[in-house]
């Protein structure tokens, strides 16, 4: 999860280990802590960029969720960015993403070491 101010600066970058889990349940739990982060820090606004297209198109009403376990998180995040008084959804390439990649293969990287 990474998050920048209006002006581009880096406010927060964390990764958190999830333990074995899929792709899709990891990219919602990462957002969820991200919007976690930005309502702590007082954000009124929000941008979201997610490389995961599958995750913006169900937050943006284009796709329906139909793994049933994606639906409580697909619904929490849903509850969660009501919290702000606006926010966006976008896709980007995983390339464009490499600051948020990296702090997820940071927390795998911690919890291996540590066992």
């Amino acid at each position: 999860m990474v998050l920048f101010d209006p002006q581009g600066r880096l406010q927060a970058n964390k990764g958190r280990y999830l333990g074995e889990t899929t792709n899709n349940v990891a990219e919602y739990q990462a957002l969820l802590l991200g919007l976690e982060e930005a309502h702590r820090l007082g954000v009124k606004q929000l941008r979201v960029l997610a490389d995961s297209e599958l995750m913006v198109k169900q937050l943006s009403g284009r796709y329906r969720v139909k793994a049933p376990h994606l639906i409580p998180l697909w619904r929490e995040a849903l509850n969660t960015l009501k919290k702000f008084e606006a926010w966006a959804i976008a896709h980007v390439p995983r390339e464009e993403n490499r600051l948020a990649d990296e702090a997820a293969n940071r927390a795998i990287d911690q919890k291996a070491a540590a066992r």
